[in-house]
């Protein structure tokens, strides 16, 4: 439930919320999901969180983090940690919850209406000081995945949970194909 006078500001756990659209099989369009809560409220703020592994020539998310941060998002990035596990698998590990924490904290008294994209139990304790201090949380994650990708304790301690796969005709879009499988199907047939 939204209340077209309510300020509001979504906080977006990017990996989060990548690995739920992708378990259900669609990409986020981030500019219909921004028009889309401009137009349930007043939208303060569209923040995105996300590591960055800085170490490399090429990020696949910097294009993406580039385009957010042109287009109405405010950007929170930091260094993604590289390191081998004990398998002597490479292994990335590039946790924002505490920034988003702060921030979310930081607005508060500013805000009605808070929107966390992320399904990740450790936001309970969150979800809960916002609520005590009379901001309305809702939570957009999945249950329609296998495992579901919210933790049942952050669904539970939500105001509103609303389910990422019945936002799909709002914000999503078809996935894109792999270039070279998207190369092999429009290749010209020889003698056509």
């Amino acid at each position: 439930m939204f209340y077209k006078d309510e300020r509001l500001a979504l906080f977006i756990d990017g990996a989060n919320l990548y690995a739920a659209g992708k378990a259900l099989g669609f990409d986020i369009d981030y500019k219909l999901l921004r028009q889309e809560f401009m137009r349930r409220g007043k939208l303060l703020r569209a923040f995105y969180y996300t590591a960055l592994l800085e170490n490399d020539d090429y990020s696949p998310i910097r294009p993406l983090v580039d385009w957010l941060h042109y287009n109405g998002y405010s950007m929170v990035t930091k260094p993604a940690k590289e390191y081998t596990d004990s398998m002597g698998r490479r292994k990335v590990k590039g946790n924002m919850d505490i920034e988003l924490a702060v921030d979310a904290m930081e607005l508060a008294s500013r805000l009605d209406h808070a929107v966390l994209f992320s399904g990740d139990g450790d936001f309970r304790p969150l979800v809960e000081s916002l609520q005590r201090q009379g901001v309305r949380v809702s939570v957009v994650s999945t249950i329609r995945s296998q495992p579901p990708m919210i933790a049942d304790e952050l669904r539970r301690q939500a105001d509103n949970f609303i389910e990422l796969d019945e936002l799909r005709e709002v914000i999503g879009r078809p996935p894109r194909e792999p270039r070279e499988a998207r190369t092999e199907a429009e290749a010209p047939v020889a003698g056509r």
